[in-house]
């Protein structure tokens, strides 16, 4: 992790001082306001246990406005206090006098937790630097702090307030999560050694477009590997008639317009984009298999790679050094087609450098218990398909922008 464009807890003297840090604890809940999934929780232990000798401050968010889960960080406070073993504090305010008083009273070693900042409506303006400076929340509590950290980078693709505010305000660096997720998706652009491959799958078409398009321009991989329904947009682009219900499907989702652009990734770097062989279609919840070739006559979906697929992806994936996996390769929350997923998944976990990319695809290497075979699990959904894009995410930017102006004093 040497040679890093931005400050991390590291460059800063934390004993005995009040840290502000933008953490992401936004996790699934259910109706009762149970948290379901509690992997970005978990994360952020790393960072705060770091701060002991401080008084630290989290800023955090749940869902937004008008969804069933936008609620109060409370349960989100519980949670933590048990992984990090000592009491959150849980303050139902942001920035008001309530909030600033728990704050000030704070002693060495005290972690409390503040509302969802999504409460305060100016925070979710995607809005200059200059403009959230002048916000009440920024003007109100910056002055009760000494060093802003952001460890959120999974919100860091968006210019919100607070990602933003503090930065030219207060001494500003990245946390431990932000530090390891810029750190090892660079690892996994530039390859931790050849040969490099990249694997896309889910349903997110446009976004798995714009990471083909960027890794293999810049020649950062050698092989991408396409499974779920961005694999289904490149076939129908390769020719292969993928049958009425799953072409109705591509069409539903609004990405007709992918398949030209698909036709033009394959005419530029066919030699570089896997596609499958065969895949495995839903017939009444029953696992069918067939080979590209038979897809035209058939009328079910398709929800997984065939096994030969399997084979082939999982081959060329266990002789690779550097493996990135974004995006399941079918439905793997149905039992019947989850087996590309898990195969894809073990098959990666045997390289020196495999990272996987946020949502459904870390959520199942969590549930088979293999993440200590992978260097790096992003937190991150949105803000990692982003970067892996190739594309500049305003929160990482100010942090290197910062770090410039601090070495050029």
């Amino acid at each position: 992790m040497a040679n890093k464009d931005f400050l991390t807890i590291d460059d800063f003297d934390t004993d005995n001082k009040t840290v502000l840090v933008r953490v992401d604890l936004n996790s699934p809940m259910d109706p009762e306001g149970n948290i379901l999934d509690d992997m970005r929780i978990k994360s952020h232990v790393t960072t705060i246990k770091e701060l002991k000798n401080a008084r630290v401050v989290l800023l955090a968010h749940q869902s937004r406005p008008g969804k069933n889960d936008f609620t109060t960080m409370n349960p989100h406070a519980l949670l933590m206090s048990k992984y990090l073993g000592k009491e959150i504090k849980y303050v139902d305010d942001i920035f008001g006098t309530y909030a600033r008083q728990k704050i000030s009273s704070m002693e060495k070693g005290d972690v409390i937790l503040l509302e969802n900042v999504r409460f305060y409506s100016e925070e979710s303006l995607e809005r200059p630097v200059s403009e959230h400076e002048t916000t009440h929340l920024v003007r109100k509590l910056a002055p009760l702090f000494d060093i802003f950290l952001n460890d959120a980078f999974s919100v860091s693709h968006r210019s919100h307030l607070s990602i933003m505010g503090f930065t030219n305000i207060l001494p500003t660096g990245a946390g431990r999560i932000m530090e390891k997720e810029v750190t090892s998706l660079d690892l996994g652009k530039k390859g931790g050694g050849r040969p490099s491959i990249f694997v896309l799958g889910g349903a997110k078409v446009d976004d798995s477009m714009k990471v083909i398009e960027h890794v293999l321009s810049n020649n950062d991989v050698d092989r991408v590997l396409v499974t779920g329904v961005v694999g289904n947009v490149m076939l129908a682009a390769s020719g292969v008639d993928i049958g009425k219900e799953n072409m109705k499907f591509i069409e539903k989702q609004g990405y007709i317009d992918q398949i030209e652009r698909a036709k033009k990734l394959l005419v530029k770097y066919n030699d570089k984009i896997g596609l499958p062989q065969d895949l495995a279609l839903n017939d009444n919840n029953k696992r069918i298999e067939v080979g590209v070739d038979e897809l035209a006559s058939s009328n079910h979906p398709i929800n997984d790679i065939g096994l030969e697929t399997i084979v082939a992806y999982s081959k060329e994936i266990e002789d690779a050094k550097t493996v990135v996996l974004n995006g399941p390769a079918g439905v793997s929350e149905n039992e019947e087609f989850a087996l590309g997923t898990r195969e894809i998944i073990k098959a990666a976990a045997k390289a020196i450098y495999a990272i996987v990319g946020g949502g459904h695809i870390s959520a199942e290497v969590l549930n088979m218990g293999v993440e200590n075979s992978f260097y790096h699990l992003s937190t991150a959904g949105g803000a990692c398909i982003d970067y892996l894009a190739g594309e500049k995410l305003p929160g990482v930017e100010i942090l290197k922008d910062v770090a410039a102006k601090s070495k050029s004093r």
